[in-house]
Formats: structure tokens, C-alpha cells, sequence
């Protein structure tokens, strides 16, 4: 059985099939806006029209794409926080089941996107739903351990959200979100290699555009798949003047992330130059 991409339009909650509503106001000011925010929901909005022309066989069987059903609460951080440049990118995978394919926010463990983030907006539900991976949005309360653990951080070492958010951004290589049969979660990884490879090369594509759109002279991977990847990205596209660095994930699967992630990553900031920008 094949997991097609459903073609439903940002903004209705995932449950209304593309071309039989109109764009809300919202979703024009978008298309009709220059501003750094409103070029980067512009590249993510295109990203979703080439991805919906994709399909995953075995193991892949539910494919959630947040930014289609959590358009509100994603749009809602991208329009808070994205409106200048920004001189450093965050860059992770694709979303956990209980962080962003749950509420948009990249890395987004749900009580630290309502209460420190301060994201609010409706959550629909993708078309089709793994019994064992149900979409909760905001209400979640599975944790995700990675974002509790990474934007934990920030926030220990920024205090408020607009000091983290003055020069940084957080995005994710790859919106979708994969759930095998029996529940389990899949990372683009684990799909076949074609399949891979067309998925990312559209990722890629979609991540130069975003480099561009905020101005970033930085892009640090946020584990070992997400740098390696934007490596080969930007090098690919002939893209100058970005630096690329990377952190360790903050995965609990990650023996050497749960012997002291903040600790690490802290020092990886600091050899880089990146953390007296988090400071300013």
C-alpha cells in the first residue's frame, strides 16, 4: 500500500480538499507579503505543492504534514518570530509525533510552545491517523523529550522568547512526518532510497530558499542527518557566504545526549560563536 500526500489547503484545518475554499485573509497577506516571514511561508507553501505529488510505499503507511493541518499555530511562530533576518538557522530532520507533527513548531513540545512561546491557533487533523499516533495539537501530553530538552536550553540561556528569537530561527529540513504500520516512527531515513532521494532533493531546494529569504549566514544542524544535509544543500546550489555547523541531537535514543545534552551543546555554541549571539 502506498502513503500518498494528501492535497488539502493550509489553513482548514487538513480536512478540506485543495481548490474548494478560498484563501482565508491570512493565507493572501502571504502570497501578497515581502517580508522575511512572509517569504519564508511562501517557500513552505510551494515545498507542500511539490510534496503532494510524492507517494511512500512499506514501511511508510500514515505521512502527516503539520503544515497543512497545523497551518494556524505554524504560521502563528512563523509571523511572531521571523520578522527580520536572522544570522543563525537551526536546522532539524523532520518532525517528532509528539512535537511539531502535533503542533507546527519545530521541536515543539507542547506546553513549551503554549506557555513560553506563547503560539496559540487551531489544529486539525491530517486525513488519515495511526490509532496509536493521534493528533492532540496543543492539548498534547505525550512529551517530546528532544524539544523539552532543546528548547529548554534556549530558555534557561535566554530567559525570554525575543532574545533567543533576535537573531536565531528554528526550522526543519523536511515538514512530513512517517508512521510505519505498527506505530512506529520513521525518519526520512528510513525510507527506500528513491523515495529518499526525491523527498530531499525538494527539501533542499525548499532549505536554499529559506537561507536566502532570512538573510542566515549560519545554518547549525541539529544533529549529524540535518548537517551533513544542509552541507551538501547549500554546496549543491552554489550557495556563498553560509557557514554550516552542527550540535549533537537532543534525542533520548542518544546515549551521549542523555549523559548531559545542555553541557554539550552549550560548548558546541560557544567553539562555534554562536552562543554570545544568545546573550546580546
Amino acid at each position: 500500500m502506498e502513503a500518498a500526500q494528501s492535497a488539502v489547503l493550509p489553513g482548514t484545518g487538513g480536512c478540506v480538499e485543495g481548490g474548494s475554499a478560498p484563501l482565508s485573509p491570512e493565507l493572501e497577506a502571504v502570497f501578497q507579503g515581502s517580508s522575511p516571514a512572509s517569504l519564508f511561508l511562501q517557500g513552505e507553501l510551494a515545498l507542500n505543492a511539490r510534496l503532494r505529488e510524492l507517494s511512500f510505499g512499506a514501511p511508510v503507511e500514515y505521512v502527516y504534514n503539520p503544515l497543512e493541518y497545523a497551518w494556524d499555530t505554524h504560521q502563528c511562530y512563523v509571523n511572531k518570530y521571523c520578522q527580520g533576518s536572522k544570522e543563525v538557522l537551526f536546522l532539524g530532520m523532520n518532525p517528532g509525533p509528539f512535537g511539531m507533527a502535533q503542533n507546527g513548531v519545530p521541536f515543539g513540545e507542547a506546553s513549551i510552545v503554549r506557555d513560553w512561546l506563547q503560539i496559540s491557533g487551531k489544529v486539525g487533523r491530517p486525513p488519515s491517523e495511526h490509532p496509536k499516533r493521534p493528533i492532540l495539537g496543543l492539548e498534547c501530553q505525550q512529551r517530546e523529550v528532544s524539544g523539552a530538552r532543546f528548547w529548554g536550553f534556549f530558555r534557561k540561556l535566554c530567559g525570554e522568547p525575543g532574545v533567543f528569537f533576535h537573531r536565531c530561527f528554528v526550522h526543519n529540513l523536511c515538514p512530513l512526518a512517517f508512521v510505519s504500520q505498527t506505530g512506529r516512527n520513521l525518519t526520512p531515513v528510513d525510507l527506500p532510497a528513491e523515495q529518499r532521494d526525491k523527498l530531499l532533493r525538494l527539501c533542499d531546494l525548499a532549505l536554499c530558499q529559506a537561507v536566502r529569504a532570512l538573510g542566515v549566514s549560519t545554518v547549525v544542524g541539529v544533529g549529524r542527518l540535518a548537517e551533513q544535509r544542509a552541507r551538501r544543500a547549500l554546496s549543491e546550489a552554489g550557495v556563498e557566504g553560509v557557514r554550516v555547523e552542527g550540535i549533537m541531537h537532543p534525542s533520548p535514543r542518544n546515549p551521549q545526549a542523555n549523559k548531559g545534552w545542555e553541557e554539550i551543546a552549550r560548548a558546541k555554541l560557544e567553539e562555534v560563536g554562536v552562543l554570545s549571539l544568545l546573550s546580546e
